[in-house]
């Protein structure tokens, strides 16, 4: 089959032919419809933290249609069209069982894949897309499960006022959900403003762009000092700034990944009582939830998607990534 390899750090992504895969006894075969290219994927390819060795297909934001399925599999067969979430756990320990293979009590594996026409992986991981949602969508299913998954996590209420810093898939993402789950405000940051129509789109109050004095504006834009500021970039510092700009007794939940030691002001931070909460992965109810998302309505979260490549233009697509543009989430379509 055709897929994109990772050789090396330093170098883009190369089409390839690789082995088929093949289908173990609690496992399916996937034709993937479309990944999408997520921030992690450009950490991975470029930071040592994630262990890549050279010559892996990654990609982990995908749907498809079941191919073959292994002898042990009686959820689904030949022909449905499934989301995929790409934590594997046992499948059969308490947190497995409960949903939550993020925390198997045997190990978690992360499955990539995603970046060629078939992959395979446990059914367990795997979600049937509602009659009435284009399989093409399913790939967004992911992301929003990591954005839902730190809403939850922070305890936003309805009434809340929020701040999002980072306008990026993931940050956008948090916007449609705190919207879509009753936040009073949200309010969008990020140094540009190339996401901000993006933004209004998916739910945004207002976008307000970094600079000097952003508290104040945060403040005007949110009405007061905001309740929640949830933190998606993932740069050293950004925690701390998150800290001065939530209100004292507010929360700052963070799904910016960071691979740096961070740094904080923790008097600022104690003297304001502020609540810190890191968010990561996600529960298989906050995915088949996302799934359900989308249906579509008044804010789509299809709104993320600004481009589709097939795999001979998605090496540069990519690379291109790397850089801040105009580009929010890039689909990959193998058969495209």
């Amino acid at each position: 089959m055709k897929a994109l390899v990772f050789d090396a750090f330093g170098q883009p992504l190369r089409k390839a032919e690789v082995a088929d895969p093949t289908c173990g006894a609690d496992e399916v075969v996937l034709k993937i419809c479309r990944c999408g290219i997520c921030g992690s994927d450009l950490h991975m390819t470029e930071d040592q933290t994630f262990g890549l060795q050279g010559g892996e297909v990654i990609g982990h934001e995908f749907a498809g249609e079941v191919l073959e399925v292994g002898r042990e599999v009686t959820t689904l067969k030949p022909g449905d069209l499934v989301a995929a979430a790409p934590i594997r756990g046992c499948g059969a320990c308490p947190a497995c069982r409960a949903g939550q293979p993020a925390w198997c009590e045997t190990g978690m594996t992360l499955i990539g894949g995603g970046y060629g026409e078939f992959t395979a992986l446990a059914h367990h991981q795997l979600r049937r897309m509602p009659v009435d949602v284009s399989l093409a969508d399913g790939a967004l299913a992911e992301p929003l499960a990591v954005a839902l998954h730190g809403v939850m996590r922070s305890g936003m209420k309805p009434g809340d006022r929020v701040l999002v810093v980072g306008a990026g898939a993931i940050g956008l993402a948090v916007v449609y959900w705190a919207r879509r789950l009753g936040a009073q405000t949200v309010v969008a940051a990020d140094l540009h403003r190339h996401q901000e129509d993006r933004a209004s789109s998916l739910g945004a109050t207002a976008f307000v762009q970094s600079g000097p004095d952003m508290a104040q504006r945060v403040a005007g834009a949110c009405g007061a000092a905001p309740d929640i500021v949830f933190e998606c970039v993932g740069k050293v510092g950004l925690i701390d700034h998150c800290i001065d700009l939530v209100r004292p007794r507010g929360t700052v939940c963070v799904l910016g990944l960071c691979t740096g030691t961070d740094r904080l002001d923790s008097f600022r931070a104690i003297s304001k009582e502020v609540t810190v909460i890191m968010s990561v992965f996600f529960d298989m109810h906050e995915f088949r939830t996302s799934i359900d998302a989308l249906d579509k309505g008044r804010f789509a979260p299809q709104h993320l998607v600004s481009d589709v490549v097939g795999l001979d233009t998605a090496p540069g697509a990519f690379e291109a990534l790397r850089q801040r543009t105009t580009q929010c989430k890039v689909l990959i379509d193998p058969f495209g």
